[in-house]
């Protein structure tokens, strides 16, 4: 049977809207270009929102894979004055946010998918699209190349495709160094966001270590990944200004970082999630948390009008109601890079007054954290 709703892509963006639609009536297939369970084995580590906890448990899978709290944020800058804390307690809330495994994650949500019955077509990447009328039909590749006729297809697969006149990119000149690194104390749920002039750089709590997310210049990436392991977490320990010890840490892992995006995420018969939608430089770590919000808001809209879940007046809708959330998100994130990347020192010292005046004044310190939280609508 023709599913009403083709998801390409098996992660945890297109698993989330299975497992958010797996009620509606709608006959679901998703199509993964990727050999089965592929997603369980993506080694990130994600930064998950309050706001995103919330969703995950309507979804039903909070609870099956290790999460680790954040309780408080410190955020400072490299050779500046001024920093502020963001913490839990001020909100009533066990956590701002949590640390997952992205593939820990993919695989709770996958197990989920398959618990409803909903069919997972393992390497069968979709090498074209073609809308035409009521439907759409979606070319399948791999051993078994075939043909799939749709109602709607959600693409939730892949990263932005440059060239299209409706996609926005900028080059930060950056590049991202992940790694793993073990604390000399117990970080007690602090995590730690430090700009420095070559870009931000991240210590997140993950489960009894921290994730490093490491922004630098490509040449500077390409040097801290050469050096010795001690050497790097000497070099790590300093950017931090003595704040904190460490005494291991694991071989880096680097990829570019960009800005793109879809002016609008939704075309004849098609809508676009995820990093296919707009794929967001790691500073603040509102990537995910965006992605799930914008398949929330998909389901709600499907849920909310049943029948033709491709119909061109439904899918508008969809692209208005998350405008302001996805515009809002793209420019904070987008605004914190460019304004903390550098050592202007102008931008230097108001960078510093800015961060002096969220320490001094809460209710300026909880609009951002109620971004960071819930997105630009503040929901739920």
């Amino acid at each position: 049977m023709a599913p009403d709703l083709l998801i390409v892509g098996a992660g945890p963006v297109g698993l989330s809207l299975a497992l958010a639609l797996k009620d509606s009536g709608l006959a679901i297939a998703l199509a993964d270009a990727r050999p089965p369970q592929a997603a369980s084995l993506d080694p990130r580590a994600l930064a998950l929102a309050h706001g995103t906890r919330l969703t995950l448990e309507r979804l039903g899978v909070w609870g099956r894979f290790p999460a680790t709290p954040i309780t408080t944020i410190h955020v400072s800058q490299q050779g500046g004055l001024g920093r502020t804390r963001l913490q839990a307690a001020d909100y009533g809330l066990p956590a701002l946010g949590y640390v997952a495994s992205a593939g820990e994650l993919a695989q709770a949500l996958e197990a989920a998918v398959r618990a409803a019955g909903l069919p997972i077509l393992a390497e069968s990447p979709v090498t074209a699209l073609d809308p035409q009328g009521a439907r759409i039909t979606a070319n399948l590749g791999g051993a078994t190349p075939r043909t799939l006729e749709a109602r709607l297809v959600a693409c939730a697969e892949g990263g932005v495709q440059e060239g299209d006149r409706d996609v926005v990119t900028r080059d930060y000149g950056q590049t991202a160094a992940i790694t793993l690194a073990t604390p000399a104390a117990p970080h007690q749920g602090t995590a730690w966001e430090r700009f420095t002039p070559q870009g931000p750089l991240a210590l997140l709590p993950f489960g009894k270590r921290y994730a490093v997310v490491h922004t630098a210049t490509p040449a500077e990436a390409e040097r801290l990944k050469a050096l010795p392991a001690g050497d790097y977490r000497a070099e790590l320990e300093s950017r931090f200004g003595g704040r904190l010890r460490l005494t291991e840490v694991d071989p880096l892992l680097t990829y570019p970082l960009a800005l793109r995006y879809r002016r609008q995420p939704v075309g004849p018969r098609t809508v676009w999630l995820g990093n296919a939608a707009q794929t967001l430089h790691p500073v603040a770590g509102q990537g995910f948390n965006l992605a799930l919000r914008d398949v929330f808001a998909l389901a709600r809209c499907l849920l909310d009008r049943p029948g033709d879940p491709g119909a061109p007046a439904l899918l508008a809708r969809y692209g208005r109601h998350r405008q302001l959330d996805r515009r809002g998100t793209i420019g904070f994130t987008d605004g914190l890079v460019r304004l903390f990347s550098n050592d202007l020192a102008p931008l230097r010292h108001a960078r510093g007054a800015g961060l002096l005046a969220l320490d001094l004044f809460p209710p300026l310190r909880h609009l951002v954290a109620k971004r960071m939280m819930f997105g630009a609508r503040a929901w739920p």
